[in-house]
């Protein structure tokens, strides 16, 4: 038998077992089972909002509408020319100096 030879048969894991199929039948059943006690036992809290919440909440809507606006002034075309434009007009610091030692 060689180094690279292996037992043979597949790993055995504990947490891995066979089990039943379920019917639908029995599966309607017990969701049918469980609506009926989630129903009986569900309690809804009513939470009311604060002033300061609501004022938070209109206040971001109102900043989402401004950007939203903002971002439709201009196609993506434009906004590709000017960040291109922007790019040209910065100073080229990162560009790697010609270093000649013959001269």
């Amino acid at each position: 038998m060689s180094e690279y030879t292996s037992a043979g048969g597949a790993l055995k894991l504990k947490s891995v077992s066979k089990s039943k199929k379920k019917h639908k039948k029995e599966k309607k059943k017990k969701r049918e089972e469980a609506e009926v006690e989630n129903e009986a036992t569900e309690y809804k809290p009513t939470k009311r909002k604060t002033s300061a919440e609501l004022a938070f909440e209109k206040a971001k809507r109102q900043k989402q509408e401004k950007e939203l606006l903002k971002k439709a002034e201009k196609t993506h075309k434009e906004r590709i020319m000017d960040f291109n434009s922007h790019l040209d007009s910065l100073s080229e610091h990162y560009d790697i100096p010609k270093v000649s030692w013959t001269k």
